[in-house]
């Protein structure tokens, strides 16, 4: 049940975005305090879904065994919504480089610039509030993550070993906040260097990699439920 949970919560944890805008931080003026205030952000959205997730699956009796195909029909139903998010992320993706080529990319149909995201707004100017902020945004429940949680909550496991386990996908999931915070406090200049040399790679291929993880945890997940029902 654990290692199942952890694979779900390690694709849930590929977050391309959320690591450059760590990197956003960490090269804050307050940039300790701000990257803290941002992996508060997200370990408490994540706690918080995770245990609603786990209380509303043991509420409704989806850990009975008599409750075996609506199991496995939430896992079935979790990959299709996984890969109809790969599918938007490729349509969209697709319909930027159409833009681009025509030459109206950053532009809407007025020709007036595009107002820039949530997120953008709240890394133009860092400060621990916004970070904290960010991190309950960037880390809402995905698919991958709803079917870790699911993976704890059908299983007849101990309370001991439930906990563990919830405890296990927090800090995977979170993963992309956490390891570059402790790397910086090891190596801030190292670190911050590394994570500037990423950027590009991660600005020009983070789509790819989100979209690609998305596909992964569908199929997984359409298979699993598939072989359950």
């Amino acid at each position: 049940m654990v290692f199942q949970a952890a694979g779900f919560a390690l694709l849930a944890a590929i977050s391309p975005t959320a690591l450059l805008v760590m990197a956003v931080f960490l090269g804050s003026d307050n940039a300790r305090r701000t990257s803290m205030f941002y992996l508060a952000g997200a370990a408490l959205m994540t706690v918080v879904m995770a245990l609603t997730v786990l209380l509303v699956l043991r509420a409704t009796g989806l850990n009975q065994p008599r409750q075996h195909e609506p199991r496995y029909g939430l896992r079935l139903g979790l990959g299709v919504l996984a890969i109809a998010g790969a599918a938007v992320m490729v349509l969209r993706a697709r319909r930027q480089a159409r833009a681009a080529a025509a030459g109206t990319a950053g532009a809407d149909r007025a020709g007036a610039p595009r107002k820039p995201g949530v997120i953008s707004r709240l890394t133009a100017r860092p400060r621990p509030v916004t970070a904290f902020v960010a991190g309950l945004l960037l880390f809402a429940p995905s698919a991958s993550f709803i079917a870790a949680v699911q993976v704890i909550a059908t299983a007849n496991a101990a309370v001991a070993e439930t906990v563990l386990a919830v405890v296990i996908v927090t800090v995977l999931t979170v993963l992309s906040v956490w390891l570059p915070l402790i790397a910086y406090l090891a190596a801030p200049d190292a670190t911050t260097r590394a994570l500037r040399n990423a950027n590009g790679w991660l600005v020009a291929h983070g789509r790819l990699v989100v979209t690609c993880c998305l596909l992964a945890a569908g199929v997984i997940l359409v298979v699993n439920g598939a072989r359950g029902l």
